[in-house]
């Protein structure tokens, strides 16, 4: 056990739950992936709110905010989850599943998490990234502006999106490229 852990465990056991929480509640509940951390920190805290909590652990880890993403996906907080996912870097395999895993039950949504992956790609962002990692993205998209009704608007925006591209070898517009028309 950690010293942070002793120390809120000890705060807890008092019923000194909020001193717990502001004092040790972060570093006492670091785990190996950050969803992971929110859960921990969700379920010893439970009268904090979900957003607040999120919010905690964000402003704890400043330049991560993407990495937060999933975090704030799971717990409903979807504007919020988008919004991180915009701020910084955010692993744009994550996002194109939550692109297709929402397509039917939060569109909009989805089209968003499309839209930020293809991004990030452009950027150069996510770890050994395959033209199938850039296709999944873009199909993900589609299928989400298909059901929206909007797929000559979307293809416009990741037209867009990748002709922003300067990373390494262009990997994306080589990838995307024939079919946008660039």
């Amino acid at each position: 056990m950690t010293r942070s852990a002793a120390c809120e465990e000890i705060l807890l056991s008092t019923g000194k739950i909020d001193e717990a929480y502001v004092r040790y509640g972060v570093r006492a509940n670091q785990r190996g992936a950050y969803a992971a951390t929110f859960r921990a920190i969700s379920k010893k805290y439970p009268h904090k709110p979900a957003a607040q909590i999120l919010a905690d652990l964000v402003n704890a880890t400043p330049g991560d905010e993407g990495k937060w993403f999933a975090a704030a996906k799971d717990a409903g907080l979807y504007d919020e989850a988008l919004a991180l996912a915009s701020r910084t870097p955010c692993d744009p395999r994550t996002l194109s599943r939550a692109a297709r895993d929402y397509t039917e039950k939060r569109p909009a949504f989805a089209l968003s998490a499309g839209l930020i992956a293809l991004h990030w790609l452009t950027q150069g962002y996510g770890y050994e990234i395959t033209s199938a990692d850039v296709r999944d993205a873009y199909r993900a998209t589609l299928a989400v502006a298909e059901r929206l009704g909007c797929v000559v608007e979307v293809k416009a925006r990741v037209r867009k999106i990748v002709e922003t591209e300067v990373a390494g070898k262009r990997f994306v517009t080589k990838e995307l490229g024939p079919e946008l028309g660039l």
